[in-house]
């Protein structure tokens, strides 16, 4: 693979990251990369691998997502090289953001996390945020692995409801 088409393809990334008003996921970034054709997942593992290595971004893991953020570093790199970027590929990423950005803001702003608290015991951390500010926080033991990554699944499809079943509920009590 020709480094002038890695250098590319990290800025890609960078610009993606810069552009979006939320936290991406590598996978999220790998969907618009892949179904553009820009290239492949083998080489796009190695462009993530660079950004991170040479300490332009840094990779959070939660759940099962790893969610990418741009260093200070990044955001230098990315004001110098921008311009390498061509016109089309840039039109097509803010497209994407504009038919793209609730999806991809719920995903970020749903988190399901869990972690093991005892030698049969699961925490599982939930919460739901909207413009920054967190909505929901939950924290929820479960007797096993398999338990936790269920409710992590659950809360990740049924939110919304669980959320307005509280506020449902709490706010009763205030009258």
């Amino acid at each position: 693979m020709s480094s002038q088409y890695l250098q590319l393809y990290k800025m890609i990334v960078l610009y993606m990251l810069g552009k979006s008003d939320t936290q991406l996921s590598k996978s999220q970034i790998y969907d618009f990369i892949l179904e553009k054709e820009y290239t492949n997942f083998l080489t796009l593992q190695e462009v993530f691998s660079e950004l991170a290595d040479s300490g332009l971004i840094i990779e959070r893991n939660s759940a099962n997502r790893t969610y990418l953020e741009m260093t200070s570093e990044g955001k230098t790199t990315l004001g110098y090289f921008e311009n390498r970027i061509s016109p089309s590929i840039v039109e097509e990423i803010n497209d994407y953001f504009k038919k793209n950005g609730v999806k991809l803001r719920n995903e970020s702003s749903i988190r399901a996390d869990y972690f093991q608290a005892g030698e049969n015991d699961y925490t599982v951390h939930m919460t739901a945020k909207e413009n920054g500010i967190t909505l929901v926080d939950i924290s929820l033991n479960t007797p096993s692995e398999e338990a936790a990554q269920g409710v992590c699944d659950a809360w990740q499809k049924k939110n919304a409801d669980i959320y307005a079943y509280l506020v449902s509920e709490l706010m009763m009590y205030n009258y």
